[in-house]
This record gives C-alpha cells, sequence and structure tokens, in this order.
C-alpha cells in the first residue's frame, strides 16, 4: 500500500518495498576551527585583538643566531692585554713596541686584573691593606688625572686608570724577589727602588706627553709617589 501526501514533502512507502531501497547519506562538510591562533581560542584571540591587546598573542621567532663568547660580550681582549702587559714590563723604545696603545685604547679588565693580582700577593704581608689596594688605584688615578688637566694634559680618566693599573706589572714582578732577600736590606732596598722607577717610568712615559713642555716633573713626581705608596701597602712600611 502507497500514501502519497498532498504536501509532496514526503513519500511514504510500505514494508515490502522498503526492503530493496538502499543508499548512503553523505555527511555535510563541517570545519572546526578548534586549532585557530596556535591553539587559542578563537574568540578570545578576537576578544583582545578589537581592543588593541593583540600584541599579548605575539610570539617572538627564535634568534637563529648563535651567541657570543663571554669573552666577547664583556668586552675582554686577552691577546690586546697581553700586549699590553709586554708594553708595560719592557718600557724600552729599543724593543719595537707600539707603547702608545696602552695609553690610546684603554680598557678596564686588564687594569683591574693587574690590581686584584697585586691585591692577593699583598695579603702574604698585610690582609688589611687589600682593599685600599683598589681605593688607592681608583682615587689616586683620579688625582693623576684631575692634575695632569690642570697642567694642560689631553688624557680621560679612562686612560689613566689603565695606565696606572697595569704600571702595578713592574711591582709585582719584584715582590717574589724580595722574599728571597728580604734578609739583606740594602739589597731589599735597591729592589724596591728598582721596581718603584720601572713603574713610575712606565706610566710617565705614556701619560706625561710633549704637551706639558717644562711641567713634566710637576707629574712625574706624584706618580712616583703613588707608586711608593702602592709598595709600602705591600710592606707594610
Amino acid at each position: 500500500m502507497q500514501f502519497s501526501p498532498t504536501n509532496g514533502d514526503f513519500t511514504f512507502v510500505s514494508s515490502s518495498e522498503a526492503e530493496d531501497l538502499s543508499g548512503t547519506i553523505s555527511a555535510p562538510d563541517v570545519k572546526l576551527n578548534m586549532a585557530s591562533e596556535g591553539g587559542r581560542d578563537p574568540y578570545a584571540t578576537t576578544f583582545l585583538r578589537q581592543r588593541g591587546y593583540g600584541w599579548l598573542l605575539e610570539v617572538e621567532e627564535d634568534d637563529n643566531e648563535e651567541s657570543k663568547p663571554l669573552l666577547e660580550e664583556l668586552d675582554i681582549d686577552l691577546k690586546d692585554i697581553y700586549y699590553k702587559v709586554r708594553c708595560v714590563l719592557m718600557p724600552m723604545p729599543s724593543l719595537g713596541y707600539n707603547r702608545q696603545v696602552v695609553r690610546d685604547n684603554p680598557d678596564f679588565w686588564g687594569p683591574l686584573a693587574v690590581v686584584l693580582l697585586f691585591s692577593m700577593i699583598s695579603i702574604y704581608g698585610q690582609f688589611r691593606v687589600v682593599s685600599w689596594i683598589i681605593t688607592i688605584w681608583i682615587f689616586g688615578s683620579l688625582t693623576i688625572f684631575l692634575l695632569a688637566r690642570v697642567l694642560g694634559g689631553e688624557v680621560s680618566y679612562g686612560q689613566v686608570l689603565g695606565v696606572i693599573g697595569y704600571s702595578l706589572l713592574p711591582l709585582i714582578v719584584i715582590t717574589p724577589l724580595l722574599l728571597v732577600i728580604g734578609g739583606f736590606e740594602v739589597v731589599s732596598t735597591l729592589a724596591k727602588l728598582f721596581g718603584v722607577f720601572w713603574a713610575a717610568y712606565s706610566a710617565a712615559s705614556l701619560l706625561v706627553g710633549d704637551e706639558f713642555k717644562t711641567k713634566k716633573p710637576l707629574l712625574i713626581y706624584p706618580i712616583f709617589l703613588l707608586y711608593i705608596y702602592f709598595l709600602s701597602l705591600y710592606t707594610g712600611v
């Protein structure tokens, strides 16, 4: 038995005829935006962008550049420091070193390392003066800088700080010798004077230029006294 609906929308068939019917129902193509904006809620993303907070959703791309070495990050050039050390320890012009690089290209880490090394050596003599060595280096260099500027010199505080720091190397060299000849008063005194003259000459030859003309002794003498004081901090005298 077959019934035909009046509205033409449905067709009713008998059960016997329905057994012969077969077919498939295709599913609608529905796409769910489950991973929009990298897994974020699309409504939250739209809400933030409409109110000007879209920058919160931005992800910075990883920097593919290789990280710089630590020494390069700290601006430490070991070859440059080693060259400056040789310039200070061998101040004779006949050796062919470009000693002006110590003054014209100042650095901080090299002189600081020299001052710290001198401080460590001084622990053997007087432990309490270690903090004073760094203090005298900073403020002593400031005094030399101010005096040099008053006398007409064209140097910066960084240049003076570097030269004074590096020029402590001669005192570091003679300290092991003083441990050996400490029992010989005359020889020990001569070694101390040699070390002070060596350090003062290395510093003065770099800081006291031709612009001082007849005023050179006014700057050389304070430099000489500064290194005498440095040595006295080591010996405890």
